[in-house]
Order: structure tokens, then C-alpha cells, then sequence
């Protein structure tokens, strides 16, 4: 069921209305909510437009209801972009049978004004468990909107500047423990020491945050290139062993499948392929970038054992995995993993440092070239991330590469 959570109107109060009729307590419900609501059926049709639709939108009921949804409900990214079918939640409902829910979707009303808006897609489903129709709930995040744009201009402007003066006194902390620079004595070079890595890290806090500003607003610079996944993770492998070396943890690459999975759900049936060539169209440091985060994450949190990285592929999909041996991760945490600021707080963790935006910002990065990233934990047992990206075909990864095809 829709998520109805707007304030009523207040000048209308139900229990003065001495309502017996369950047809009209439901009208009084949807005609005074705050959110645009409507019901389609399996046609697509508008059978159901509230007045919060009708004020959003700037249709009137009357000439929505009876029409196809997608002359009134014309959704656009970020970018101007029309919404195609694939990604659209309206059209997806009626695939899927589930709830979508689209918080970054912008909607055109009736006099040509782009209106940020939230929209929950909820089926309605029959005896037979089909889709017979769907609920759509929409809500103007205009104001919401705005505010997070000045907080991303401030987090951007502040960490761009700070960056500079922190660098500063990076260098000059490393000049003074440079024994061809300065003399000092051994307990100042330990107090140096310790200003030094707070330094740093404050330094990677700073570059983070800038990092997620540019991410979440779609600032992130982007190199698109063919990659072959394969030979690009091996050798991000071999320079990357020397951080859990320092632990003396293991590391290995290994080529073929971890489990049988789905592909139309984002995951893989499982083919066991010798050195196959999986090519992905990605910018190698931003690729990179997501790689060497998680790597770094499984040392920071493996306190013994070994780290797997792997990839395994299908016609449709490469999926990219890196499994640990660590303490894993509470059932309950997994869900905001990928939000900002968010840090699995218990005993195991607490000593180790961290910004709590690699994640958040891995995800962007992924998505950024239409992948897929998720969490597999079981605690005290080790964890698993896996990263789904769309698979090139060599033939179309030589047609790019010799520039018989742009890169979109």
C-alpha cells in the first residue's frame, strides 16, 4: 500500500463529519492530503486524481481522469531528460508487481514549470496476485530540494577551501620530521607524528566531503573508457596486496562465478570461463576510486584471514565482488550502509577511523555508469560486496575503441 504521510488539511476534521460510509471516510482522506494522489488502472488510465494532484500538476481532474497517465505524469532527471520505460517506476510497477520509490524525479506541469517531486508507485494486485491497477503518490520537495542544493554549495565551497590550508601544514609537519630539515628529539617527533596523521586524515575528510558534494549535484568528472575488467582488477589487485601484506592478510584474483544468480534481477547464472574478456564502459580512476575504497575497508575490518577479489560475468553483466574474512556486519546496519555519514557503530568499529562517505560515494560512482552495488554479511563471518555493471561486447568494445561508435 501507498506511504501516505502528509498532514491532513486542518480545516476539514473527519470525526466532526460523523462519516458511516467507508467510501466516503477514504474520499475524505485523499481529498486532504498534502500529496498528489492518483490510481491508474492495468490500461494506464487515470481512474482517481486528488485535488494535491490537481494543484501540483495544474490539471483539473476532470481532464486527467480518463486519460493515459503519461500525458499528465511527464517525469524528467536531472539533466532535461524525458524518463524511458526502464527506469520509469510508473511503467516498472506493472513489470515488477513491487513499490518503486524515485526521490531525484522532476515532473512538467501543465504550464511548462519543472517542479521537483518524490513518487511512489505501489501495485494493486488480484486474485491471481496480477497487477489489475497501481496507486501513485507524488509530493512538490521544491523547498527540500533547495535546501539540500545550499548545503551541498556550503560542504562544496568550505571543503575546497580548507583543503588548501590543511595541505599547508601537512608539508610543513613533513619538513619537520624530514631529518635533513629539522633536528627535534623523540618526544616531539611523537607528538609530530600524531598531528601529521591527524592532518591527513583530516585532509581525506575534506577531499570526501567535496568528493560527495560533486557526486550527489552530477559534478563528478567522467572519463569514460573501454575497460577490460578482468586484466584492470588483476593488476589493481597485485598494487593493492602490499596494504593487507601490513596485516598479514592474504589476497587473492580469481575468474569465474561465486554463485548462481539471476541476471534479470541484477545478478548472474553461473558459467565457469577461462580468462574471459569482460568489458565495461567506465573511467578507470573513478573505477579505481570504488575498488581501492572497498579493499581498504575489508583490511580496515579483517583482523585475520584473507580477501578475495573476483569477477565473473554473462552476456548482460560483469559483476565485480571483493569478499573478506572479517567481523561482518549486523543485519540491522546493512540497509543504510550506503547512506552519507553512516558508520556501523559497535565495539569492533569504533577504534577505527574512517569519514563515513566511502560507501556513499562508491555508490554514486557505480551508478554513474548504470551499475549496481550491494552488501552480502553474515556476522562474525565476513562480508561480501559485489558491484554489477552493463557488459560491452568485444565487438562493440573495438567499434568504440576505433571511434566507429561515441561513447554515450
Amino acid at each position: 500500500m501507498f506511504n501516505f504521510f502528509s498532514k491532513p488539511n486542518n480545516n476539514i476534521s473527519p470525526s466532526n463529519l460523523n462519516l458511516t460510509d467507508n467510501q466516503k471516510k477514504f474520499e475524505v482522506i485523499i481529498n486532504t492530503i498534502e500529496d498528489g494522489v492518483v490510481l491508474i488502472d492495468n490500461k494506464e488510465t487515470i481512474q482517481l486524481f486528488n485535488p494535491s494532484a490537481e494543484k501540483i500538476t495544474g490539471w483539473k481532474a476532470t481532464d486527467a481522469t480518463g486519460i493515459n497517465i503519461f500525458s499528465v505524469i511527464k517525469l524528467i532527471d536531472n539533466k532535461n531528460q524525458p524518463y524511458n520505460d526502464s527506469i520509469n517506476p510508473i511503467k516498472k510497477v506493472f513489470l515488477t508487481g513491487q513499490t518503486l520509490r524515485d526521490n531525484n524525479a522532476n515532473l512538467i506541469t501543465t504550464s511548462n514549470n519543472t517542479i521537483p517531486i518524490t513518487i511512489s508507485v505501489s501495485p494493486i494486485l488480484d486474485a491471481n496476485n496480477q497487477v489489475s491497477a497501481a496507486v501513485v503518490g507524488f509530493r512538490n520537495v521544491s523547498t527540500e530540494r533547495a535546501e539540500e542544493q545550499r548545503r551541498a554549495d556550503f560542504i562544496s565551497t568550505a571543503s575546497h577551501e580548507m583543503r588548501t590550508p590543511v595541505a599547508a601544514i601537512e608539508g610543513y609537519i613533513s619538513l619537520a620530521l624530514n631529518d635533513k630539515v629539522a633536528t627535534i628529539d623523540n618526544r616531539a617527533r611523537g607528538y609530530l607524528e600524531k598531528a601529521h596523521s591527524s592532518t591527513q586524515h583530516l585532509g581525506k575528510l575534506f577531499q570526501d566531503l567535496l568528493t560527495s558534494a560533486k557526486a550527489e549535484d552530477g559534478r563528478l568528472i567522467s572519463h569514460p573508457v573501454i575497460i577490460e575488467m578482468g586484466s584492470f582488477i588483476e593488476q589493481l589487485t597485485d598494487d593493492l596486496r602490499f596494504v593487507a601484506d601490513k596485516k598479514n592478510l592474504l589476497t587473492n584474483f580469481t575468474v569465474g562465478s561465486t554463485k548462481n544468480i539471476d541476471a534479470s534481477n541484477g545478478n548472474l547464472t553461473a558459467e565457469h570461463q577461462v580468462k574471459p574478456l569482460y568489458y565495461i564502459l567506465a573511467d578507470p580512476d573513478r573505477i579505481s576510486e570504488v575498488i581501492t575504497n572497498l579493499f581498504d575497508n575489508a583490511v580496515k575490518y579483517t583482523a585475520q584471514g584473507k580477501i578475495t577479489l573476483g569477477i565473473t560475468g554473462n552476456n548482460e553483466i560483469v559483476q565485480f565482488y571483493i569478499k573478506d574474512t572479517g567481523s561482518g556486519i549486523p543485519v540491522e546496519d546493512i540497509p543504510h550502509l550506503f547512506q552519507k555519514f553512516y558508520r556501523v557503530d559497535n565495539s569492533s568499529t569504533r577504534t577505527i577511523g574512517g569519514t563515513g562517505l566511502g560507501l556513499f560515494i562508491s555508490k554514486k560512482i557505480v551508478e554513474l555508469y548504470q551499475g549496481r552495488i550491494w552488501v552480502e554479511s553474515e556476522l562474525n563471518k565476513g562480508t561480501t560486496f559485489f558491484i554489477n555493471f552493463p557488459r560491452i561486447s568485444s565487438e562493440k568494445a573495438a567499434n568504440i575503441k576505433n571511434n566507429l561508435i561515441i561513447p554515450q
